[in-house]
């Protein structure tokens, strides 16, 4: 696959490259994974995306979309209501939710 760009990005990458000590693609892949939480923070903000739209549009569990959100300090929209409706389906599913993890003492 290869990638156009104008001159100014790609000595911004070429910078980022020498910086960390990595090539080019994996520069590439970084800013596009970066874009792509970026913009699910962005769409979670406006309203014109779910947690769980979010969390598949950044391409990350929807927990650590939770962690992403609070470190960008958005609030969450969930209600009590999402909440309870969420555990309910959980509980519906035949998940079981212990206390404690297994293996902790």
């Amino acid at each position: 696959m290869s990638v156009r760009m104008d001159r100014e990005n790609y000595d911004f990458l070429h910078e980022i490259t020498k910086e960390e000590g990595s090539d080019l693609s994996k520069a590439v892949r970084d800013m596009v994974t970066r874009g792509r939480i970026l913009l699910a923070v962005e769409r979670y903000k406006k309203g014109e995306a779910s947690l769980g739209g979010a969390a598949e549009l950044a391409g990350v569990p929807v927990g650590q979309m939770m962690a992403i959100l609070v470190e960008f300090g958005v609030e969450s929209r969930l209600e009590k209501e999402d909440y309870l409706q969420g555990f309910r389906t959980c509980r519906g599913s035949g998940n079981h939710f212990p206390l404690q993890p297994s293996g902790v003492g």
